[in-house]
């Protein structure tokens, strides 16, 4: 199988050379990777262009800055490396963050996936960050001396990233089929595309499959800087995702109740109560995900 890699970057001079040369060193070398700068402001241009001129696999494709947007911003700017190529002929699109160390049999590992399981719709193995409770931006744990392309894990310093289960394809390394990313009509430029697509490819008949025996390095833990705004951007995923309010209150409470938060609760139906954009979503998507989400609810109780 042919494998697109697109990699959205913005401000990534300190990951992005372990990220590329971790693909640069893959077993399986049928791919094409395309870096999308958008309008960094360091050295990240300089660093890509490097591995473009020693590699003919990586392109780069250069951009003004975009609008910041969580969520939103990171699909423009992969859609924007997906329309410098033509992709029909390839097999597999990947989306994989920057600050991604990938180990060197990771692409053999999805392959095989896809190559043995017709229905694998959305692909990817485990995530896993530096242990970080004692600086949640991570940066000052870093060594400066560490070889990020061994796996081996033998103090156990690299952890799970505890934010959703392992069945969960992350958005820091979702690999799509090529007909399954069709049948979705691509990424949705929202704030929890990287929800909506699982559910998108279920709808489809698709199965949502994670590794969970091989890992990645993500080098900084996932929207650290977004933590004291986590409750209203729920509110927003929320419905952005489709839920009615029964299912937000459901979903919001599970959350609150997770993090030790009554006001969390309030915080995120509040948000969720004041949006008024019209969803990215037809009216069947939304049947399907509130049907989707109601049984799953139903079953954790056995019904």
């Amino acid at each position: 199988m042919k494998f697109l890699i697109i990699i959205p970057a913005h401000n990534e001079e300190n990951n992005i050379s372990q990220c590329l040369e971790s693909i640069k060193n893959q077993i399986f070398k049928d791919f094409v990777c395309v870096i999308v700068n958008d309008g960094s402001i360091d050295r990240t241009s300089e660093i890509t262009n490097n591995f473009k001129v020693q590699d003919s696999r990586f392109k780069v494709l250069d951009l003004e800055k975009s609008e910041h947007s969580p969520g939103a911003k990171i699909v423009r700017t992969f859609n924007k490396g997906l329309e410098s190529l033509d992709w029909k002929g390839l097999d597999v699109i990947c989306k994989y963050d920057a600050d991604i160390v990938f180990p060197r049999n990771y692409l053999e590992r999805i392959n095989q996936v896809f190559e043995t399981n017709p229905k694998a719709g959305i692909v990817s193995g485990l995530v896993y960050i530096k242990k970080h409770k004692q600086n949640p931006e991570i940066k000052n744990l870093r060594n400066p001396n560490e070889n990020w392309l061994d796996f081996s894990n033998k103090n156990h310093e690299w952890i799970f990233e505890d934010l959703s289960s392992r069945n969960h394809v992350r958005g820091p390394v979702k690999a799509y089929r090529k007909e399954c990313f069709e049948d979705m009509n691509g990424l949705r430029t929202v704030l929890g595309w990287d929800n909506l697509d699982i559910l998108l490819a279920k709808k489809h008949g698709w199965d949502i499959v994670t590794i969970k025996d091989i890992w990645v390095k993500h080098l900084r833990p996932t929207a650290y800087k977004y933590k004291s705004q986590k409750a209203e951007k729920l509110g927003q995923y929320f419905y952005n995702i489709g839920l009615s309010l029964p299912l937000a209150i459901i979903s919001s409470a599970k959350s609150s109740f997770k993090n030790h938060s009554a006001k969390e609760f309030f915080i995120t139906i509040k948000s969720f109560l004041k949006q008024k954009d019209q969803r990215n979503l037809s009216q069947e998507e939304i049947k399907f995900i509130r049907n989707l989400r109601w049984k799953e609810f139903f079953k954790n109780f056995g019904l």
